[in-house]
Formats: structure tokens, C-alpha cells, sequence
């Protein structure tokens, strides 16, 4: 009887078998890059960005959180343009779509009130009202709608609309009126949420 390594075919069934395992290897080794990058997701605000990549860099969002954080804005916006705290908001939940953080565990709030109320007015209001007193719209009006879009809360202080005579008719569409920064301030933190002071 002849040793199976000898047997007629062997050496032609044992050249398949190294490609065989080579292919093997290959697939589950694509598998793998391809399962590591089907987590980074679209970006929700791509005009926002991203935060520069740092060679070495360990702190990065981790998609097995629940990211719930509040962004306090309460002093004015710059004199000209859009607030550029709106748009380290945008780059943060982009940040968190890019390192596979789903978008049921993304719960951010951009809590606006006092100095900084006019962010979220129309147009109109925000003309009469805001930093640029002969606006004729408010420029962070496209940015907000598309992170509201993406799930961002927009909240505002009410106690700040009734010092400024303002009233819910005047908020950009999808802003939430709450009854004051103190109480969302309070709630939000006893929930869980992390207090960002911007």
C-alpha cells in the first residue's frame, strides 16, 4: 500500500491545498480591513470637516459609548459670519460618525441663551436683533438645519426670548424653546449628559 504521499494525484492535490489556505488567509484578511472600515460612516455636516489626524494619537471616540453632551453657548457670536462654536459642534459629530460611533448613541445639545440668543432666530428677528445689525439673514441658519437633520438638539433659553421681547414664532425652524438655561442646564447633567462650556 502506498503512503498517501505517494499515492497517483497526491502532488497535484497537495499544490492545491497552499493556494487553497493562501486564499483563505486572503479572504478573511479583507474581510477584516473591510469589517474595520465599514464602521467609519458618512460625515453628517461635510463642509465641517474633520479634526486633524495626529500621528500616535490615543484618545479617539469609541463607538461602544453613548456620547451624550451638551454645548453651552452663551456669550455673543463674532461680529461677521457664522459662530465658529457652531462649527466645532458640526466637527464633533462628524468626529464621532468617522470612528463608527452610531447615530442612536450620538444624543448632542447645543443649548443656547443669553448674549448668544440670536443664533437661532429667522431671519427677520435676527436682522432686528443679532450681531450684525443690518443682516438680511442669519448666517448659521444652513448650518444649524443640517445638524438638525443629523439628530443635534437646538435649545433655547425662553427666559432669554421674554428679556428681548422675542417670542417662539421668531426661532429657526426645529429649535426647541425650553423654560430656562437653568432648568435644561440641570436636567440634562442629572441625565447623564456631559457639559461642554463654549
Amino acid at each position: 500500500m502506498r503512503s498517501p504521499s505517494t499515492a497517483p494525484g497526491a502532488p497535484a492535490r497537495q499544490a492545491l491545498r497552499l493556494p487553497r489556505r493562501f486564499n483563505l488567509c486572503l479572504c478573511i484578511t479583507l474581510g477584516l480591513l473591510g469589517s474595520a472600515g465599514a464602521h467609519a460612516q458618512r460625515l453628517p455636516v461635510p463642509s465641517a470637516g474633520l479634526p486633524g489626524f495626529i500621528a500616535g494619537m490615543k484618545e479617539v471616540p469609541d463607538p461602544g459609548l453613548d456620547y451624550r453632551v451638551l454645548f453651552d453657548l452663551q456669550s455673543a457670536a463674532p461680529a461677521t459670519g457664522a459662530d465658529p462654536r457652531l462649527q466645532t459642534v458640526a466637527r464633533y459629530l462628524n468626529s464621532l460618525a468617522e470612528y463608527g460611533v452610531p447615530p442612536l448613541r450620538r444624543h448632542l445639545v447645543v443649548l443656547v441663551h443669553a448674549a448668544a440668543t440670536p443664533l437661532l432666530l429667522d431671519d427677520a428677528a435676527y436682522g432686528a436683533h443679532g450681531a450684525h445689525a443690518a443682516a438680511h439673514a442669519n448666517p448659521n441658519k444652513a448650518l444649524i438645519a443640517r445638524m438638525l437633520a443629523a439628530g443635534v438638539q437646538f435649545r433655547v433659553d425662553g427666559q432669554a426670548l421674554l428679556a428681548r421681547h422675542l417670542s417662539a414664532a421668531q426661532l429657526l425652524p426645529g429649535v426647541q424653546m425650553d423654560l430656562w438655561a437653568v432648568g435644561t442646564l440641570a436636567n440634562l447633567q442629572l441625565h447623564g449628559y456631559v457639559h461642554i462650556d463654549e
